[in-house]
């Protein structure tokens, strides 16, 4: 089964963006080898408010042939070419996902709400978190409220020079 590895960063406090969806916090750290990190990865999943705040950005350079999907009920397929628009049965949609023959990654990258979702609906395989040393003090967060208990084992931890601390865990009851 392939697996669904949300890989975000978040504030010491838990928020993964400010309440505006800003992410100038988070800052660049040139040890940090997000090619290695994704060299598996072949499919990415999107939030509505992620999708929009990358293609406005334009920083985000997805794995080279990865599959995108973004889970929305207001998008319409047709003004979103060359990516996969999913209204419902999101869960079912992931799960689909997963039992594909192969063994390239799904990258869960974002937001809160979606992550909650599949969290509960156990399609996530891994929570990796990137720690930034700053205090947002309120914003997105890492997860909703009101989300299931979810069990983790630590994988590994790994330092960067800029205080970021990576956290990999794994997820104990995904199916």
């Amino acid at each position: 089964m392939r697996r669904v590895r949300y890989n975000v960063a978040a504030s010491l406090d838990g928020y993964i963006a400010t309440a505006d969806g800003g992410y100038d916090w988070i800052p660049e750290d040139p040890t940090v080898d997000f090619g290695a990190l994704f060299a598996t990865v072949d499919t990415v999943l999107l939030g509505r408010h992620s999708y929009e705040v990358t293609r406005r950005t334009s920083e985000m350079a997805w794995p080279v042939g990865s599959r995108i999907y973004v889970f929305s009920t207001t998008l319409r397929q047709h003004e979103h070419p060359g990516v996969t628009v999913v209204r419902d049965h999101t869960a079912d949609v992931v799960a689909a996902l997963r039992a594909e023959p192969g063994d390239g990654d799904i990258w869960l990258f974002g937001g809160g709400r979606l992550f909650s979702s599949l969290l509960a609906a156990g399609q996530v395989d891994r929570v990796e978190v990137s720690v930034v040393p700053v205090l947002l003090g309120g914003g997105i967060p890492l997860n909703l409220p009101g989300t299931p208990q979810a069990a983790l084992t630590l994988l590994d931890t790994r330092s960067y020079p800029s205080g970021i601390v990576m956290l990999n865990y794994s997820v104990n009851d995904a199916r």
